[in-house]
Formats: C-alpha cells, sequence, structure tokens
C-alpha cells in the first residue's frame, strides 16, 4: 500500500510519496548518475533482460533492496515518478514481466519531461507488459500499477490494467493510492481500450465506459481502505492549494497523517497515510518517504526520510552532486546493516515500543528539521553541511536506542507481531 500526492501552484510543482512496503524490507537511497553512449545493448530489470538505451538521465530514487527498479524517484531533468499498486482484474497471476517499480525507474532514466516519461513507460508496457512477484518475502504478492508522473509544466496520472491504460492530466492536485481513480473521463487510452472492454464484458453495450468500473477490483482495495486514503490524501491537498501553502512543511505534514492521531500504534488503522504494520490485515508499513519541488529551469529541491515511518523520521535534503554517492547501485542490490535505513530501523522499532522514547524523538526530530528548514529554503544552504546535520542526528539517536533492550510479549497480538519481524529482520 502507498500514497503519492500532487499539487501544482504558479510557482513550481510539488510531488510527495509514501512508500508502504513489508516491515523489515530495507530501502536506500540510491544515486546513478547519467550515462552517454553506453556500449551495453541490454539491461537487466529485476526479473527480466529488455534493451538498453544508451543515454540515459541521473537519477535519484528510494528503491527496496532487492529491486532493480524504484519505488519513487527524480531525475535530474526535473522529472519525478512514484507508482501504486492497483489490484485489477487482469492482475497476472504467473509468470514475470516488468514490475511498476522498474517501469518507474526506466521513466526516470529516459525521459527529460513527464509527457516523455510517459510515452516511455506506456510503449514499455505494451512491448513487455507488467508483472512477476513485487514481495519481500511474500512471493505471492502481485499488483498492476497506476502511477504520477510529473515535471514544473505538467502532471500525469497513468493508470493500468494489465497491458491496457488510461492517463489524465492534473490541473490543480491530484493523489492516488491502491484503487483506480480515472473513471469516464481521460486525455490519453491506449488503442482498443474500450472495445476490448466491451467485448470482455466488462462495460455493457450502452453503457458509458468507465475504466476504474470495468477493470477495478473490490476486496483489497476495501479491506486497504485505499479509497479513503485517496480522498483523505485530496481533502488536504485542496486546502493546501485554497490557502495556497504549499511547502516542503504542509507536503510533509500530508505524508505524516494518521487517521486518530493520539492512538497507539497498535490501534492505527490501514486508513493511515502514514501506515504503521501491526497485524495480517495491515501487513505493509511505510518504509520511506520523499517531497520534490520542481521548478522550470531550476534543480529539482528533494526532501527524503530513507527510513521507516515519516511521523517518527527526519527528512533531509539529497542532491545531484554524483560524486559523494549515497549508495552504489551495485550495493544497493543487497541488504546492507550499516545503511541509514538499517541503523534508523532499531530507533524505529524502539519508538514503536517506547511511548516516552517516541515523543522524545519527535520533539527533538522536529528541532533539526526546523533548522535543516532554514539553512536550506531560507539560506540556501550547501545541501552537504544539511547532510551532516542529519547524520549527526541520527548518531545519536541509534546510541540512545542501542542503550535499550526490545522486549515483547507473547499475550499481546500487536507485540506478538512486531516479535516475529523481529526474529525475521533483526536490528
Amino acid at each position: 500500500m502507498c500514497d503519492t500526492q500532487t499539487i501544482i501552484t504558479s510557482k513550481a510543482t510539488w510531488f510527495a510519496k509514501n512508500s508502504d512496503r513489508e516491515p523489515g524490507e530495507a530501502q536506500h537511497i540510491v544515486r546513478i548518475p547519467p550515462v552517454e553512449c553506453d556500449p551495453k545493448k541490454i539491461v537487466n530489470t529485476t526479473y527480466m533482460e529488455i534493451p538498453q538505451c544508451s543515454k540515459r538521465y541521473g537519477v535519484i530514487l528510494s528503491q527496496p533492496f532487492w529491486m532493480w527498479g524504484a519505488e519513487m524517484g527524480v531525475n535530474d531533468q526535473g522529472v519525478a515518478i512514484g507508482n501504486e499498486a492497483v489490484f485489477t482484474r487482469l492482475l497476472k497471476k504467473k509468470g514475470q514481466a516488468l514490475l511498476g517499480m522498474d517501469l518507474v525507474r526506466l521513466g526516470l532514466e529516459r525521459s527529460s519531461c513527464a509527457d516523455e516519461a510517459l510515452s516511455v513507460i506506456t510503449r514499455l508496457l505494451d512491448c513487455y507488459g507488467q508483472g512477476g512477484p513485487a514481495g519481500y518475502r511474500d512471493a505471492t504478492f502481485r499488483y498492476d500499477n497506476s502511477f504520477i508522473i510529473a515535471d514544473a509544466k505538467k502532471t500525469w496520472v497513468l493508470e493500468t490494467a494489465g497491458s491496457w491504460w488510461v492517463a489524465k492530466k492534473i490541473e490543480h492536485f491530484g493523489a492516488i493510492s491502491n484503487a483506480l481513480t480515472i473513471g469516464k473521463e481521460f486525455d490519453l487510452a491506449k488503442t482498443g481500450l474500450e472495445d476490448y472492454a466491451r467485448k470482455q464484458g466488462y462495460t455493457r453495450r450502452f453503457e458509458t465506459f468507465n475504466f476504474a468500473k470495468a477493470f477495478d477490483s473490490f476486496l483489497l482495495p476495501f479491506f486497504g481502505a485505499a479509497k479513503f486514503r485517496q480522498r483523505q490524501s485530496t481533502t488536504c491537498l485542496s486546502k493546501i492549494h485554497a490557502n495556497n501553502s504549499a511547502s516542503f512543511k504542509t507536503m510533509i505534514a500530508n505524508l505524516r497523517q494518521h487517521h486518530h492521531e493520539q492512538a497507539h500504534f497498535k490501534q492505527h488503522s490501514n486508513r493511515d497515510i502514514c501506515m504503521h504494520a501491526a497485524s495480517l490485515l495491515r501487513p505493509s508499513q511505510t518504509c520511506a518517504s520523499m517531497v520534490v519541488e520542481l521548478v522550470s529551469g531550476q534543480a529539482p529541491q528533494i526532501m527524503m526520510t530513507g527510513t521507516s515511518a515519516p511521523c517518527l523520521s527526519l527528512f533531509k535534503p539529497i542532491d545531484f552532486n554524483f560524486d559523494r554517492a549515497l549508495h552504489s547501485e551495485q550495493r544497493a542490490r543487497h541488504r546492507e546493516e550499516k545503511s541509514l535505513w538499517q541503523r534508523f530501523e532499531a530507533v524505529h522499532r524502539q519508538a514503536l515500543q517506547d511511548h516516552d522514547f517516541c515523543q522524545r524523538l519527535k520533539i527533538s526530530r522536529d528541532s533539526m528539521e526546523g533548522q535543516i528548514f532554514s539553512c536550506i529554503i531560507d539560506d540556501r544552504m550547501d545541501v552537504s553541511k544539511a547532510d551532516r546535520l542529519a547524520e549527526h542526528w541520527h548518531r545519536k539517536w541509534e546510541k540512545r536506542a542501542a542503550k535499550t533492550t526490545l522486549g515483547y510479549s507473547r499475550l499481546h497480538p500487536y507485540q506478538r507481531f512486531w516479535q516475529g519481524i523481529h526474529r525475521q529482520d533483526p536490528v
């Protein structure tokens, strides 16, 4: 489960996403430099080989450690893309093709604008299809994908069902979650889509074609509260748009939302934008978050967590300084015990168990984030200095978490759930 949001103002386009994956599934921030005249003819994506593109743009990705692709990212041309799992009636239950995360990375590496990224992704979808195991431990977890594709001038929602797709331009603001949102009105579609839907009986003979009605499923979007989260995101974006208050602070606040803010983590639900895993019915955890400001003619301004739970995490700036690489592509394909994500996971899990620890962490985080915002936004400080501040903060809280011992009670379902996670992926 995930949530992706965008808002378009007179000055900038804002893109934000929470990446919800399995708890314990490390997600790394990866910087991959641009490439000119690459002689390699083939690229190995997560499950399949496809022809490589000789020229590729530099990208910053938030990447599950075991995948070739990425949950979200931005390129040095000012294009941002994030995907969502959708569970359509055309979902492939067998075989392997391109994952939605592969399509995110391919779209970023090969596109200089949102229109081009839309074209790249839909062409790849037509040629190779989508599918394959998308879960870290759960090999049965498969899904189709929807995307928000944004640059400073134009933003698209792209929704798919198998190899079929529709796309709609966003004029002011929009959000997607884990259900199809495009109905009767769209700007582009794969040729033959409506005829196919009618021949399959997904749309009745005299009924107006509705993509979401024809192809969406019911159970997983219902239990995942996908439509509720999408409405909640849209409501918040509407207020920001009306107040002309889009900023890193407001977009980050959106990603930190809980349906019941004062409740203990065990009482949270699938209605949360900031997702906390707790049971078989709530198996997803927000494992990383990103907010990007896209301004025409300027380098993207990027804030990412690289850690679990935005309500507990520090957003820090990331830039396209490829000489100061965060992780090489090769290292990021393996689970790194010393990665930022893995280091902070002990802090995250302690905060889930210890209320006082959690409150002190949030107060400290807010103070540090204020310093970073002030430096980056007001003073235009070098990102490397902000990065050092963030690193100091992370180290301090890692040391505090290391002085405590995680204790779980088997008498409580929530505690038992996290004990199982800790056994599989200890910190």
